[in-house]
């Protein structure tokens, strides 16, 4: 199991940095300066990672798929999914704001990713796939299957903190972390990555709208009300009122059978 795990988190950096290499390789062949990692550079190496790594997981079967989820499981599931990702974002945002200490290395890369032409391809839908195969699909889904007997949420939380720690920027990685552990209890009911998919990508895609409307990548979500902490609470406890209800619709609506 350990070997496992450890083979598919190196192959995830493996090929994240093998994406790079080629990228630095074409502006060579441009003419360019190998090292020269312009935006537009920096989107088509995440993409291309993002394209090669949800390959290489679905040939090799690391991240075993099937259609079992479309003939057993209800498509109001897939809505409460999306539902419960818009009831996280108030929340995550106030937590952010008591963990402003956290270095944001990339933060000004993904804001620039973001607003490129190409940039939700690659951020809303792409990375979400290939997050989902990895995190889920192969190491969460080993973790769940070892013949050590892991406990569900303790082989949950191996793979959110995995999950969190591969975004390699400590300023994400609080919020990647509560995310995993959300995903990783949907994939543990589910068993499919459809659910979990679907959940990142409403979640990349708030992300992504929220840049959009508030082009800044350290805003708090008292900032964006105005800078009152009344309006502030009472936008986590609303959001809340829509997590909580999502989250238990999915608790029934992905029971195991």
């Amino acid at each position: 199991m350990i070997k496992k795990v450890i083979l598919y988190i190196s192959m995830f950096f493996v090929i994240q940095y093998m994406a790079i290499g080629l990228v630095a390789i074409g502006n060579l062949i441009l003419g360019r300066e190998a090292g020269n990692m312009d935006t537009p550079a920096l989107l088509i190496s995440q993409g291309l990672f993002s394209v090669i790594c949800i390959t290489v997981f679905l040939v090799l079967r690391w991240a075993p798929v099937s259609t079992r989820y479309w003939n057993t499981r209800p498509l109001s599931a897939i809505i409460w999914c999306v539902i419960a990702a818009i009831g996280t974002i108030a929340p995550s945002m106030w937590l952010q704001s008591f963990l402003d200490f956290l270095p944001d290395i990339n933060g000004e890369n993904l804001l620039e990713i973001m607003q490129q032409r190409w940039g939700y391809v690659v951020i809303g839908i792409l990375s979400p796939w290939a997050e989902e195969v990895v995190f889920r699909g192969a190491i969460l889904h080993t973790l769940l299957q070892s013949e050590r007997g892991l406990g569900r949420w303790t082989a949950i939380t191996i793979s959110a903190l995995l999950f969190a720690i591969a975004h390699l920027n400590p300023a994400q990685m609080p919020h990647a972390f509560l995310i995993g552990l959300l995903l990783g209890w949907v994939y543990e009911r589910s068993r499919s990555l459809i659910p979990c998919v679907v959940l990142h990508c409403a979640n990349n895609t708030l992300a992504y709208l929220m840049t959009a409307a508030y082009p800044a990548s350290d805003i708090t979500l008292r900032q964006i009300l105005g800078g009152s902490q009344r309006a502030e609470l009472m936008a986590v406890g609303f959001s809340l009122l829509i997590l909580l209800p999502a989250l238990y619709q999915l608790s029934i609506l992905l029971r195991r059978k």
